[in-house]
């Protein structure tokens, strides 16, 4: 690990960013040598200003972060927006590496990439073996391009663009709008105001049933600084040329009306717990297959119980609530 290498953190303020910049940190990078951008000084959508930062900069390390994120009612009432950006910020940032000559950069992307119905759990070879899932298929469909823009640069130029699809994340630097964040946030958030109001029900969208599989933001950042300090050989070893991503799990899931009530002890609601099923679902399971991962020798730190009683501090502080 080169602790001086001048790295570009793109979407540093964003919950995986911004825990990405906090584990380079703390593993003793030198602060003045992580390059950040809010979007007001850097629009990645515009290819111009990401060119002549990158002609500015000349990062020898990026980690894509940045990206246009929601949960189902997000995905299902913006998909244009979720398609265009995430292409864009990512065909721009891809490309402006390559041409100013960065050797190594980390796409992050996502478990929504694998088919809705996919083989529990998901291996990374489940990738473009079956149909999305309709509520977040335009967001689905610009992580495959990101993950398949690294490889054709790594094929074509030799760079080293590696990708991490990281399981469903949550925790500090999240989003807790009422409607457009994703289970985690909106359970905190839902469950918090319940408690204040004493209200007597909370009612869940869909069944309750479907299963889902929860990582911390922080093992998540040390998964990505692992993934991008792996010696070019070790890598190599663990993925394809067109199959280059690997998997970020916590290795077990649990049901949304397991996770509610989690949330509701946690938060300290103690109404009742309802369910809507005239409301989406999404996939039945979403559990990641991490084992290429693992067997490399990352490990998860963080319990799920841990992690949200984190996540609601966050959360408190965030929404300046007490």
């Amino acid at each position: 690990m080169d602790r001086t290498a001048k790295i570009f953190v793109a979407g540093h303020r964003g919950m995986v960013g911004s825990a990405i910049v906090r584990t380079l940190l703390a593993q003793g990078h030198e602060p003045q040598r992580i390059v950040t951008r809010a979007h007001a000084e850097l629009d990645l959508t515009d290819q111009r200003a990401v060119n002549d930062f990158f002609a500015s900069e000349i990062p020898t390390q990026v980690y894509l972060a940045a990206a246009k994120v929601g949960g189902i009612l997000a995905n299902n009432t913006y998909p244009a927006e979720f398609i265009y950006q995430n292409l864009m910020m990512q065909a721009n940032v891809i490309h402006a590496a390559h041409v100013h000559g960065v050797q190594k950069l980390l796409f992050l992307g996502s478990s929504c990439i694998y088919p809705k119905l996919a083989d529990q759990p998901m291996a990374e070879d489940a990738l473009l073996s079956g149909k999305l899932e309709p509520t977040n298929e335009p967001y689905a469909v610009a992580k495959i391009a990101g993950i398949k823009l690294c490889e054709s640069y790594n094929r074509q130029y030799g760079r080293d663009y590696r990708s991490v699809m990281p399981t469903n994340l949550y925790g500090p630097g999240d989003n807790y709008h009422p409607e457009n964040s994703h289970v985690i946030p909106a359970l905190l958030r839902r469950f918090h105001e319940a408690r204040v109001a004493s209200a007597p029900e909370v009612t869940i969208w869909g069944t309750g049933t479907p299963r889902r599989e929860f990582l911390y933001v922080d093992d998540m950042a040390s998964a990505s600084v692992f993934v991008m300090n792996l010696a070019a050989d070790e890598y190599l070893a663990q993925v394809q040329p067109q199959l280059s991503h690997i998997n970020v799990g916590y290795g077990s899931d649990v049901t949304i009306t397991e996770l509610a009530a989690t949330v509701a002890r946690v938060v300290g609601y103690q109404g009742r717990i309802t369910f809507d099923s005239s409301k989406p679902d999404g996939a039945p399971r979403k559990l990641m297959d991490s084992a290429r991962l693992t067997g490399m020798g990352w490990v998860t730190k963080v319990t799920l119980d841990e992690g949200l009683a984190r996540a609601h501090q966050d959360m408190l502080a965030t929404k300046g609530n007490a």
